[in-house]
């Protein structure tokens, strides 16, 4: 029997209470936002060491899912600039201006761990401190730059990634944390579509016949996982959950069934699987980021059904940043 890990779900939607509001579920504080209970996690107090900590995480998470390249560290940033400046090419451009994102990340990763120590020996660092304003300055350049940056999938960006270390500076780490229970419930709410698109245009033709479990095991999977830090020790059992549920939906087998020849559409088997690889990647990457994928998520809705009208599934496009 299939081992997977089921949401606490409220069965009447226009019964959810507001946006925010915390319960307890078996024992669990849990908050709603998108109309998912979305576990909580202890907010530390709200000191210079904790946000350090949290900025680099921040930053490891983002080179994590971006493009190859560009965690360049914060003692080139004058390099990273002056590559930048002096690129005429708009192509080459871009990819510079997104490793001269990289280098400024650092660079403030850089300045916050100083801040940090100097804090450590009795010396008070105070918010207008030239060096904390020099860290603000350098996140928000790269959250400027960082806009036109692609996911590492080599389709769309993703905004909040580059937006996250720049909110943990400035703002209270209760109000951050609050901020990322909201993208969690925006992220499970992309799981859910992605998985409906799946269920409905391949579910009911007869070479995918059974295929709806399949799917609703790695969607239950990713809700989970999407919820759950990497510092909670649920996350061996959660992680190994999710990915064989993926697994068993990319070498799921078609059903045998012969050719009907008056059928107005065929489709093709093997493209069909493809693009249901294509969307176990997706549900992925949106799980590992934990925050929503719009773009991609609405194009490969749109792929799907165009191969249940038509039995051919679209190629992906490129995206290109905006």
């Amino acid at each position: 029997m299939t081992n997977v890990l089921k949401m606490d779900c409220v069965p009447d939607k226009d019964d959810l209470p507001p946006e925010g509001t915390r319960r307890l579920v078996n024992g669990e504080e849990r908050v709603i936002y998108d109309g998912y209970w979305i576990k909580t996690y202890h907010v530390p107090a709200d000191t210079l060491d904790a946000k350090k900590k949290l900025i680099d995480a921040l930053t490891r998470r983002l080179f994590n899912h971006t493009e190859h390249g560009l965690n360049i560290p914060g003692t080139r940033l004058t390099e990273a600039r002056q590559a930048y400046s002096d690129e005429p090419d708009l192509s080459k451009r871009r990819i510079k201006g997104a490793m001269l994102a990289g280098a400024l990340f650092n660079r403030a990763a850089d300045i916050f761990r100083k801040l940090v120590e100097l804090q450590a020996c009795g010396i008070e660092i105070l918010s207008d401190n030239p060096l904390m304003r020099e860290c603000g300055r350098c996140l928000i350049e790269a959250m400027e730059l960082g806009r036109n940056v692609l996911h590492r999938s080599g389709e769309e960006g993703i905004d909040e990634l580059w937006g996250e270390p720049f909110r943990a500076f400035s703002i209270p780490l209760e109000d951050f944390y609050e901020s990322r229970y909201i993208k969690i419930g925006q992220a499970m709410r992309d799981i859910d579509r992605i998985a409906a698109a799946m269920i409905k245009n391949f579910a009911q033709l007869p070479s995918f016949i059974g295929i709806e479990q399949v799917i609703r095991d790695l969607a239950d999977a990713a809700k989970i996982k999407t919820e759950t830090l990497r510092t909670d020790p649920a996350i061996f059992d959660v992680w190994a959950i999710m990915v064989t549920a993926g697994e068993r939906l990319a070498d799921l087998t078609p059903n045998p069934v012969a050719t009907d020849t008056k059928a107005s559409i065929h489709h093709d088997v093997a493209q069909g699987l493809q693009l249901i690889r294509r969307g176990r990647d997706l549900i992925f990457y949106v799980t590992r980021a934990r925050t929503p994928m719009p773009k991609s998520t609405a194009e490969f809705i749109r792929h799907c059904e165009t191969y249940l009208g038509t039995g051919q599934a679209p190629l992906m496009a490129s995206y290109l940043p905006d």
